[in-house]
């Protein structure tokens, strides 16, 4: 999928609250295509680059340019939070919820209703309260709710956090499908295995700037600073 859309620039970003600077200054480019993997110990800023260029989190300067009109951008990306977030409805009302307010068809909803339940392993558990389903279950939901619009470029903060290895497996086989079919996706993780299993670039942060970045296999196997490096030796960095 080339997509006008993308690529989006993120020119000398900076998010402070408090009087805390939690990110930035920050340049980056995120082209068309791509798996961007987003590393660094906790409180480097992770969370908080993937929501400002999504648009969650306001910058205090600086700004994040889409090759689009930003409210259009908006309506063309996903975002899977660390928690899923569940509407107190069925997996069916859950699934259908973001084609609803697209406006999409009855018919049209209805076929991707089925068939994003079908791909998640939930058919028969449509009429269920999403509320209800295991932690796994949420996730899926979550991702397929996602991917139901096929959004040109996709977030996720850490999906698999709290999943057991089927769970992250799947959701990893999710993705990797969104991928394959053109999905631009940006993903935080602290699972090393994970980045070496999906990653195409790796983005990593420190202190709220990113630090190194550049392809998977020359930053996991060859980094160029030592802050990279003692992250992946499992250092701790203060």
């Amino acid at each position: 999928m080339v997509t006008a859309l993308l690529p989006v620039r993120v020119k000398q970003a900076v998010v402070r609250r408090r009087g805390k600077t939690l990110l930035g200054p920050v340049d980056l480019e995120l082209g068309p295509r791509g798996f961007t993997i987003v590393l660094g110990p906790n409180g480097a800023g992770k969370t908080t680059l993937l929501k400002t260029i999504h648009g969650l989190s306001r910058l205090s300067s600086g700004h994040v340019k889409w090759s689009l009109p930003a409210a259009e951008a908006r309506q063309r990306q996903g975002y899977v939070f660390q928690s899923p977030i569940m509407l107190r409805r069925s997996v069916r009302a859950n699934l259908a919820y973001p084609l609803r307010l697209a406006g999409a068809r009855q018919k049209d909803i209805a076929e991707a209703v089925e068939h994003w339940a079908g791909a998640i392993g939930l058919s028969g558990a449509l009429d269920r309260p999403a509320p209800q389903l295991s932690g796994g279950e949420k996730q899926k939901l979550a991702l397929a709710r996602a991917l139901i619009r096929s959004p040109d470029i996709l977030f996720l903060d850490e999906p698999c956090a709290n999943l057991d290895g089927r769970s992250m497996r799947e959701i990893e086989t999710l993705l990797q499908k969104a991928h394959d079919a053109g999905t631009r996706i940006v993903m935080s993780t602290h699972d090393l295995a994970q980045a070496q299993r999906l990653a195409t670039d790796i983005l990593f942060l420190f202190n709220g700037t990113v630090h190194e970045s550049g392809p998977a296999e020359q930053c996991l196997r060859s980094p160029r600073t030592a802050e990279l490096a003692a992250f992946l030796r499992g250092d701790i960095l203060e």
